[in-house]
Formats: structure tokens, C-alpha cells, sequence
């Protein structure tokens, strides 16, 4: 009898790839996480249970075959294992690194639930991927014949790329708007180089460029190409601009100077890595006494980043405790190794200094009765406030969608009361005729699998259209 290659949760502990030493990676914005050998790889997959009733699959967004890829993995059959991969995942390498596992896939595992550690699917994921990039087997799109329809995407984050993709092969000229001088959207210049490096994404972009992708960079729609030019120019259109709108504080003191925003700090960062020119030491840790104010991922990529930037001390203000942040527990734990002070149940009421922040005046919280979403609500304890000393403090509180009818000077395009794009949950179309719309535009600030995913769909959606357009023409 053939030697069973799965079901080795019994036997094999959890393990994931060794992470960098914190001093050293603290030094570099290289990721942190070693990579898995195929000997590791395929043992970590053996211990998928293979259960009837898959939940990594069912709380995987883009509801990825999961146990299949871990046991084409474990049997040493890895073309496959990346062949089923990316059959639904347009991008596995980058889910790989930075989709909070925890949350999601890893969190649902079945033998997590019974004790003995989830399948490390995410690093499985990685590994299959960047060994099918080495060994030549991720190929651009080549479509059997090109189309004559076109379709025009405004925004190159990982939505509208997703759709680029799917359009591409299935024949159609698609062209990018986006207004940034590199494609990639926030997996570019939102998300530190040491979670996932800028290489991984630029090849995913030249890919779709060798695959007949026209990428228009620098091009702010409604400024430099009018949204019914595109209308007129494209066969149809899909918004996957993004949020991008930051919130602020309204706090006394909130205009001192060094007091930035976290995507502002994030961006710099992020160019400056590149080599660009950038005019940087107000968005520069170097030395300062930094605040992070927030719980989310943003706020951990800020705070990881003042480490590097070579901060004098880094710490991070959140109104919840740990328990409750939204921020994945793997970041936080990844943060404190490199330095970072968390200070729970903390929240700011005003900012000190004259002219240049010189401080956070910052009240302690408890938590009470838990609010509409069912959390608990934070409360200030009276008399309790205290001063934190502050060179910089980087507001890490989340993004809301720009009015992009008013931009656009299109007000019939319809926006729900929160200004994000109303639009059909299952095919994506938007109010008005051959327009699409995906992603946070769409969901409000989410991940970035739930856009590929909505990419995947709202390009479905629009070659079904097309296809009765062009039968309707044909008869």
C-alpha cells in the first residue's frame, strides 16, 4: 500500500519559514521571512487533513482550492500545485505575503480548531509561486485571437490589474489610467518593501505589458483625460480607483507641523526606496520620537517603517486593547521584535507644541458596552490624561473615497451615502451603461484579495456583455 502523503498533522508541528534576526532586518526594507525549501515546503502541506468541507477554501475570498494545491505541493508535483493556484488567484505570490492569513484561510483551518496548528498555507503559497516564476512557468497572457473591443480601467491597484489580466486573456485591448509614474496602486507605494518587495509586483505589471496591457502612468482622470472621453474612446469602463481620501483628526493643535498623514509618510518611504528625488525630511523618522496613532495594518507598516528610518523611539496609540485591533496579531508581534512600543487603550485629545509638534496629549481608555458592530466601545477614564513626547506623529486612521462624480463632473454616476461607487454586488455594473466599478471604490478600505476578486468578476461580467452586444450587432 501506497505511503499515505497527507494527514501528518499528528505527528509534524506547525512550522513556519525562519524570519529574519529583528536587528538586522530592522537595517533593510527586504522582507523578512526566509524562504521555504522544497523539502520544508512539501512537509508543512502533508499536514493538510484534507477535510470533506474545506473552511480555508469557504473563507478564502477568491475561494482558492486550497487542499488540492497542498497535496499536489506535499507529492512533490508543484507545476500543478501553481497551475490550480493560479487558476483562481491572478496573484498568489502577493496573497502569499501579505493577505492576513490569521483572519482568513489559516484562521478557519479545521486542525487549527483542534489544537494542533493550521497548515502554514500562505508561505506554501509563496513558495509554489516564486518557484514557478524561477522555473519559466508563469507566462503571459496569449490570447488564441484579439478582439476588437477595448476596455479602459482607471487604476492599476491590484482590482483593476486583476481585470487587466482576466480581459487580456480572453483577447481584448484593455489600456490602464493611473495616476502614479508606476502601476501597482498601494502594492507599490502603500505597503513596505519589507512585506512585499517592489520586484514581486513590477514583474506581475511587465507581464501584462508583454501580454499586450497599454499602462498610461501619470494620468489623473478628470484632470488629464476627461471620464467621458474614456467613455467614448472604450467599449466599456471599470473604476478601481481605490480610497484614497485620508481622515484627519479634529483635535486642538492637529496643524502643528509633524503631524502627517500614514499614506503620505508610506508613499515618501516607498520612493525614496526606489531612488526618486523626493523632498522627504518632514516625513523623515530619522532620529525623531515617533507616534503612531491607530490599530491597523496601515499603523504597523508606519511603525515598522520609523524603525528603519532610524526613529529615536516608536510608539503606537490605540483606543481598543490587543485583543480588539483590527491589525493582523502576526504584524504586531513582527513590530515588537523590531521595537515598537504598543500602548493599548490610549487615544489622543490634543496635540502640544508651537508651530512643530512637541507632544501628544493622550487619554487612558477602558473598554465598555459594546457599540452598533457589537464590539466594545472605548471610554475615557477621567483625570487620567498624561503627555507623550512627539517629533512626528503619523496618523494611521483609515481612508474614505474621494467624490469621484464631482471629480469627474459626471453626477450621474451613483455613490451610496458614504461616496463609495453603488454598484451590483454580483456583476459590478455602476449606474451608468458599460461602466463597472470594484474594489474599495466599491467596498470601502478592504483587502486586497476581496479585489482581485471583484476584478475577476467585474471582467466576467463585461465580456458576457460584450458577447450580447456583439450577437445583438451580428443579427
Amino acid at each position: 500500500m501506497a505511503k499515505q502523503p497527507m494527514l501528518k498533522f499528528v505527528n509534524l508541528d506547525r512550522d513556519m519559514p525562519a524570519k529574519r534576526d529583528a536587528a538586522k532586518r530592522t537595517g533593510d526594507y527586504h522582507e523578512i521571512y526566509a524562504e521555504f525549501a522544497a523539502a520544508k515546503a512539501a512537509e508543512q502541506a502533508s499536514r493538510c487533513s484534507q477535510c470533506g468541507v474545506p473552511f480555508c477554501q469557504a473563507h478564502c475570498p477568491l475561494h482558492n482550492n486550497i487542499p488540492d494545491w497542498l497535496r499536489l505541493t506535499a507529492t512533490g508535483r508543484l507545476q500543478e500545485a501553481y497551475e490550480i493556484s493560479q487558476s483562481t488567484n491572478t496573484f498568489p505570490e502577493i496573497c502569499g505575503r501579505i493577505c492576513p492569513q490569521d483572519r482568513l484561510c489559516e484562521g478557519n483551518c479545521v486542525i487549527e480548531q483542534s489544537g494542533h496548528g493550521t497548515v502554514t498555507i500562505g508561505a506554501v503559497e509563496k513558495y509554489l509561486t516564486d518557484t514557478a516564476w524561477e522555473q519559466g512557468w508563469v507566462k503571459p497572457a496569449s490570447p488564441a485571437q484579439d478582439r476588437p473591443e477595448s476596455i479602459g480601467i482607471i487604476g492599476a491597484g491590484p482590482g483593476g490589474l486583476a481585470a487587466a489580466d482576466a480581459l487580456r486573456r480572453q483577447g481584448f485591448g484593455v489600456t490602464v489610467y493611473d495616476r502614479n509614474d508606476r502601476a501597482g496602486g498601494l502594492l507599490t507605494y502603500g505597503i513596505p518593501g519589507f512585506k512585499l518587495e517592489k520586484d514581486v509586483v513590477l514583474r506581475r505589471v511587465q507581464q501584462l505589458v508583454d501580454a499586450g496591457v497599454e499602462m498610461v502612468n501619470n494620468c489623473n482622470v478628470g484632470v488629464d483625460i476627461g471620464f467621458d472621453t474614456l467613455r467614448e474612446k472604450h467599449d466599456a469602463v471599470l473604476i478601481a480607483t481605490g480610497v484614497y481620501k485620508k481622515r484627519g483628526l479634529d483635535a486642538p493643535g492637529s496643524g502643528l507641523s509633524g503631524i502627517v498623514q500614514a499614506l503620505d509618510f508610506l508613499t515618501t518611504s516607498n520612493h525614496l526606496n526606489f531612488g526618486d528625488p523626493v523632498e522627504a525630511e518632514a516625513l523623515n523618522a530619522k532620529g525623531k520620537k515617533v507616534v503612531v496613532i491607530g490599530g491597523g495594518d496601515t499603523a504597523m507598516d508606519c511603525v515598522r517603517t520609523a524603525i528603519r528610518q532610524g526613529a529615536e523611539s516608536v510608539k503606537c496609540l490605540y483606543r481598543r486593547d490587543r485583543a480588539n485591533m483590527p491589525g493582523s496579531m502576526r504584524e504586531t508581534q513582527n513590530a515588537e521584535e523590531e521595537g515598537v512600543e504598543f500602548n493599548w487603550l490610549r487615544a489622543p485629545k490634543a496635540f502640544t507644541g508651537e508651530g512643530q509638534v512637541t507632544g501628544v496629549r493622550v487619554a487612558k481608555m477602558r473598554l465598555g458596552a459594546p457599540d452598533a458592530s457589537g464590539r466594545r466601545a472605548p471610554e475615557e477614564i477621567e483625570d487620567a490624561d498624561y503627555t507623550e513626547p512627539a517629533d512626528l506623529v503619523i496618523l494611521a486612521l483609515g481612508f474614505t473615497p474621494e467624490n469621484l462624480p464631482e471629480l469627474w463632473a459626471t453626477p450621474e454616476l451613483e455613490t451610496t451615502d458614504w461616496t463609495t461607487i453603488k454598484a451590483n454586488h454580483k456583476i459590478h455594473a455602476t449606474s451608468l451603461p458599460g461602466v463597472y466599478a470594484v474594489g474599495d471604490i466599491v467596498r470601502g478600505a478592504s483587502l486586497v484579495v476581496w479585489a482581485i476578486k471583484d476584478g475577476r468578476e467585474a471582467a466576467a461580467s463585461i465580456a458576457d456583455d460584450l458577447d450580447a452586444r456583439a450577437q445583438v450587432a451580428a443579427q
